[in-house]
């Protein structure tokens, strides 16, 4: 006795979202974009202004910190995600291990842009 057209249809149309629901939830954390990570170059209006954030640490286990604020961190496409249990923020990746958070403040349209510190041989230096 064959299953009835039903039964075909809601199998296909079960491993169909399988199949598109799978690859999208493992791509999320692909990039690895832990480090420590320097302030270099702020723009408040547009106009730059002098950088004196704290750094942001984005650890290997999926936790940040950032003055004082922790939390954890989801890179999702080009994006990452900090997240404690009530604030939520998100910046761009961008080529050169740059991290860029642009968000209005209380001065107006702000953009921070954050660069990844490596050690290389007892030397530190922006990559």
């Amino acid at each position: 006795m064959r299953p009835p057209l039903a039964v075909k249809v809601s199998c296909i149309v079960v491993l169909s979202i399988i199949c598109l629901v799978l690859p999208a939830g493992s791509a999320a954390q692909s990039l690895d974009v832990s480090g420590r990570y320097q302030c270099a170059s702020a723009k408040v209006r547009g106009k730059v202004v002098p950088c004196t954030a704290a750094p942001l640490t984005l650890k290997n286990d999926g936790k940040f910190e950032l003055r004082g604020w922790e939390g954890s961190y989801l890179v999702n496409g080009q994006w990452v995600e900090l997240t404690d249990s009530s604030v939520r923020s998100r910046a761009k990746i961008e080529p050169g291990h740059k991290i860029v958070f642009r968000y209005r403040g209380k001065h107006g349209w702000c953009e921070m842009t954050y660069e990844r510190r490596v050690a290389e041989l007892g030397k530190t230096s922006l990559s």
